[in-house]
This record gives structure tokens, sequence and C-alpha cells, in this order.
């Protein structure tokens, strides 16, 4: 497996990783950007800096055609069904925020309920919460199990006829389990409910086919696919979009304004109020672009290579506490070492230039599930290797000798 990507070649496409000897395990969080993404950018910027969807003129009209392009490209990379399913946004929160307040607080009352899971990441917990005490629908969670899987035995009683939205995190950014998102899909749909898939985690890794699938929304964000902060992505149905009011108003997403009404503009407009980022989005085309030439299929091979490798590495120590033991894990680690506060655990790490997250993960339910209140996350991509696994080893090694074993 690790020949199916030329990693010394890929690693020199990011100025980053040959200006210093970072070791980059945060990429959970965001990942690294290559240098054609950031050319791109200061290209749009140096050389047609205009609105999109405005002008007439040459530059206007080369960044409205830029801009276009990569809607056509992120269709196409999720093989939805139009460009009409495709709405930018700012990242995956603003996107979740946008189902709540546009679908949420229209279509959700008293008498009905939502069914979330206990792994979900903030962003997908708190504007359910906020339309929940809008609207008084009742919130459900899938319980996470001792191994990191979602808890599936009773399923058929949690989502049923009241049941009118299943939103899930796709993988945990804590634990990095893959959840069963096409069996939940095909229950919900008996019960006439909608779905909404939290894949942020896993749209820069693993082929992701909304058609496949079949949900009615998926979310996630170019930051975390070496693409720049800023941008993200909703996909939804049309007819759904369609039938929903805009979650921001102002110019572009209208139709027609007079003094005393309005008419929206057709999807995806209707959705994308005000100058969008267009330098992220322009910017998002090549990070498309740079992990399709790769192969989401390797990146995943390669992935698996490594996250395999580590926990091997990992099971060797017996100080070395690990939080999930799922059978289908993306690359993504959480573990803490017994008698060594995570914190210090990570500042010890970042004096040998290797960057981890810690804290709890933007997951406080699950943390208190885990019986901890934070943990060091490890999560790999594409350009990470063998030897810097091996070095973070040896440096966890030299931490448990400094804290525990000084005299």
């Amino acid at each position: 497996m690790k020949k199916l990507l030329d990693i010394q070649n890929i690693r020199k496409k990011f100025s980053i990783l040959n200006d210093n000897n970072l070791i980059y395990f945060d990429n959970a969080s965001t990942s690294l950007k290559p240098d054609i993404v950031i050319d791109k950018i200061k290209d749009y910027y140096a050389s047609y800096p205009a609105n999109v969807h405005r002008s007439i003129y040459k530059i206007g009209l080369k960044a409205s055609k830029e801009y276009e392009n990569v809607r056509q490209k992120i269709k196409d990379f999720l093989n939805a069904e139009s460009i009409k399913n495709i709405i930018f946004t700012s990242g995956t929160t603003e996107s979740i925020n946008l189902i709540s307040h546009s679908w949420g607080l229209k279509n959700l009352n008293e008498n009905d309920e939502i069914l979330l899971t206990e792994m979900e990441h903030h962003s997908n917990i708190v504007p359910w919460q906020i339309c929940s005490e809008k609207t008084g629908f009742k919130i459900r969670y899938i319980s996470v199990k001792k191994n990191g899987e979602l808890d599936l035995s009773n399923i058929n009683e949690l989502i049923n006829k009241k049941t009118k939205l299943v939103s899930l995190i796709h993988q945990s950014n804590v634990l990095g389990t893959i959840n069963p998102i096409k069996e939940i899909i095909q229950i919900a749909k008996k019960q006439g409910a909608l779905t909404l898939i939290d894949a942020a985690q896993t749209v820069p890794h693993l082929k992701v086919d909304v058609k496949e699938i079949d949900c009615d929304f998926l979310v996630f964000s170019g930051h975390k696919m070496v693409g720049p902060t800023g941008v993200g992505i909703l996909y939804g149905k049309e007819n759904i979009l369609d039938e929903m009011e805009p979650f921001m108003s102002g110019g572009q997403m209208i139709n027609e304004v007079n003094l005393f009404s309005v008419t929206f503009n057709e999807l995806p407009l209707k959705f994308e109020a005000g100058t969008p980022n267009i330098a992220q989005v322009i910017g998002l085309g090549k990070s498309i672009d740079f992990i399709s030439n790769i192969g989401i299929h390797n990146i995943h091979e390669y992935e698996a290579y490594l996250t395999s490798y580590a926990l091997e590495k990992f099971n060797l120590n017996d100080k070395i506490e690990l939080y999930a033991n799922s059978k289908n894990q993306g690359s993504v680690i959480s573990f803490n070492i017994k008698g060594i506060n995570a914190y210090d655990l990570a500042e010890f790490l970042d004096q040998k230039n290797i960057a981890v997250r810690v804290g709890h993960h933007c997951a406080q339910p699950l943390m208190k599930i885990l019986g901890v209140p934070s943990t060091i996350r490890i999560s790999f991509y594409f350009y990470n290797t063998i030897e810097e696994i091996d070095t973070l080893i040896e440096s966890i090694e030299d931490a448990i000798q400094f804290f525990l074993y000084r005299t």
C-alpha cells in the first residue's frame, strides 16, 4: 500500500513541509495547503479580483466563470444530480445552521423528534438545541458503545413516526469511527425522516457519493481537504432546497425587489446572499484537482495503512490509553498517556515540532461519556509518512521517561 502514493513528490508540493521539519498530525482540524492552492488564490487577487455574477467586463466574467467552474467540480466530486444541489457557505458549521434555520424552524414542532448521536461535533448539536428552544421538538441521541461505535440495537425505536430528521456525523472527529450511514439513512427513509450527514471528516479522505448513500443533506468544509478556510459546501436535494426559505437575505439571492415585496433567485443562488468568498471558492477548485489527481481511493488506502501502523505501535505500549476499537476506523486516533496531563504531553511534542490536537475537540458530550476532560488526537493525511509516526512514538516514549521516571 505504501507504494500507492509518491509521498516525497507530494510533499514537495507543500512549501511548509520543505521549509522546516514540521510533523503535522492535526489534519482533522485543518489541513496543510499545497502551493497550487495558494498560488491560485494569489492569482485571483492579482489578475482578476472582480465580483461574481454582476459584471460584463472581462475580469468580472473570468471571475464568475472560475467561481462557477468550482461548483461543477464539486457536483462531479460528490456525484450530485445538478449544480443546483451545491450551495457555497463559509463551512460545515454555517451549512448546518442554514438547515436548522431555513428547514428546521419551518418544519419542526413540539410533536416532532430529531435524532443525533452522542459523538457529534458541537456544530451538529448546538444549532438544533437553539432551534428546539424555539419550536419545541425533542432531541434524541444514538448512544456510543465502549469500542467507539454507535449502539444501533434500538435504532428502530429511536427512528419512528415522530422522527423528522436524522442528523449524524459520518466519521467521528474524536474517535475516527466511520458510521454506517447508508444503513441508518435507509431506516430513516422508511419512516419518512430526512437525513443530514456531517461529512467534514470523510469527503477529504474517502469516496462520498451522494446518489449512492441517498442522503437529503450533506455538509463539509474546504479547509480540511487542502483547500482554503472560509468556504464550505451544503449539498441538498433540489425539491427540499426549493421549499426552504433563504437563510440570509440581500444582494444576489433575489429575483426582483419592490418596495413592499421580493421574489427570490433560483437555486443555488437563493442561498448565497452578498459577495461570496470568491478567492476561497476558486482556491477550493484547485484543492479538488489536487485530490483528484492523487485519487481519493488511493488516499483512503494509504491513510488506512498509516492508521493501522500507528495503532499497532500504540498497542505495544501499556502506558497509552486508546479511546476507540472500531473495525471501521478512519485516520483519527485519540489517546492519553497514563499519569501525564494531555496538555503537558502536547506541549512536550510541540517542542519537538510535532503538531497534535489536545482538548475536548468540540465534542464535550462525548468526552463526558469517555470519562476524560480531554485527549490527545492525531490525524493523518496523504502527506504524512511512516517515518513521522516513528518519530512520534519515540517522542512519546521520551515524554514518558521525562514526566514519569525523572529522578
